[in-house]
């Protein structure tokens, strides 16, 4: 019985009508009840119930008795009670905590597993003293993909160049994290654009996603760049449609056997982070396997035209947050203190007190120019591979995690 009033406690803290009152109140009788309680998995329930509900906020002022309680959970027997303890005093503001993690998070003989997992909790609590430390982890093959996506969370003029100077010899998954990154921020996305003019970051590499949100800073100088280097971002409807049509034709009338193996590594440049194909790629987007892929038609329309019908759920969202962190994606979750969005290459909870604005676009999260940047041949083997009946063998390997094309 007191196990089931206790997780109705837990459960008033995601009631939208909780004063603040109310919810001091339930975390401090939760608090009451881990003091008392010694079973693992019963203190789990409880830490889980307060973590869920209070996900994406900082600096929540710490219920009585919470730093004794910390101190017992701690030492607990069950790896994840003493993992979540931590996290929520994070959440709470606890410098000791922050200490804690940024050793478990050096630590090269830490478990990898574990090293992640207090990354993550660093950058959730934006840790002031973590930009250096995520940076001296860029080298760091195993955590440098968590490192790159972390470091756009903080607004550092130290972040681009050092982003860039590990650039060449970041894979294909490392290169989406690192733009991704680069373009989030307007001082970021300077850096970026003096790269790629310089032909220190090739203009190919940018992908549709990246563009989209250059252009989305709506800065002159910046656009006229970006046009420059990539091209023209829109088309009317005519034109995708003349476009369409004479992409059709030459795919009907190509004589030359498609590079299949090449298609596949296009296909994970371009699609994979959003789509699911044979078992390979994101689930940002619908999995493309089931779907009327060997239909010409279809499959050319939804690549140029992907505005044309888009489904509620696959509707893109723009939260600008108060220290000039720009992101777009697909909200997964909105509550009243924080809101979670799906963005190309992570899942990320906002504190709703830390967004500027948000608001719902009226475009696919697939952006028109996906396959802009591609020669002829490229999208003949894309097309080819994606219109395919399974997954096939990728070439040789250059360099880790590079697939070199024929």
């Amino acid at each position: 019985m007191k196990r089931i009033f206790t997780l109705l406690l837990a459960g008033m803290l995601w009631l939208p009508t909780t004063t603040r009152a109310q919810d001091a109140e339930a975390l401090g009788a939760l608090v009451g009840v881990l003091k008392d309680v010694d079973d693992p998995a019963f203190q789990l329930d409880i830490l889980k119930g307060i973590a869920d509900a209070l996900k994406g906020q900082r600096n929540v002022k710490a219920p009585k008795g919470w730093e004794d309680v910390a101190g017992k959970l701690a030492k607990s027997p069950n790896a994840d009670v003493r993992r979540l303890s931590q996290e929520l005093s994070l959440v709470f503001g606890s410098k000791a905590a922050l200490e804690a993690l940024r050793k478990v998070l050096v630590d090269s003989k830490a478990k990898l597993v574990d090293r992640r997992k207090a990354l993550d909790a660093l950058v959730s609590a934006r840790d002031k003293a973590l930009p250096p430390v995520l940076r001296k982890l860029l080298p760091d093959t195993k955590l440098r993909g968590e490192a790159l996506r972390g470091l756009g969370a903080f607004n550092d003029e130290r972040t681009p160049p050092a982003i860039l100077s590990i650039y060449p010899k970041l894979t294909i998954a490392e290169k989406r994290d690192a733009l991704m990154t680069l373009s989030s921020r307007k001082g970021f996305a300077r850096a970026l654009l003096e790269a790629v003019s310089a032909k220190n970051v090739p203009a190919r590499d940018l992908s549709a996603e990246v563009v989209r949100q250059l252009r989305g800073y709506n800065d002159k100088e910046m656009n006229a760049r970006v046009e420059k280097l990539w091209g023209v971002s829109r088309k009317s409807s005519a034109d995708i449609l003349k476009e369409i049509e004479r992409l059709k034709k030459v795919v009907e009338k190509s004589t030359r056997k498609p590079d299949l193996a090449r298609g596949r590594i296009l296909y994970q440049r371009t699609c994979a982070q959003c789509h699911k194909l044979f078992g390979e790629g994101g689930e940002i987007g619908p999995d493309i396997t089931g779907s009327n892929r060997g239909n010409l038609d279809y499959l050319l329309t939804n690549i140029l035209d992907p505005n044309a019908e888009i489904p509620n759920d696959y509707r893109t969202t723009n939260i600008e947050t108060k220290d000039e962190l720009s992101l777009t994606g697909i909200i997964k979750r909105d509550e009243g203190t924080s809101v979670t969005l799906q963005t190309a290459n992570q899942l990320i909870t906002i504190p709703r007190a830390d967004i500027a604005s948000m608001r719902q676009g009226t475009i696919s999260m697939m952006p028109v120019g996906l396959v802009a940047a591609l020669k002829e041949e490229e999208l003949l083997d894309l097309i080819a591979y994606l219109r395919g009946k399974g997954r096939v063998a990728l070439p040789s390997v250059g360099g880790e995690g590079n697939p070199k094309p024929n």
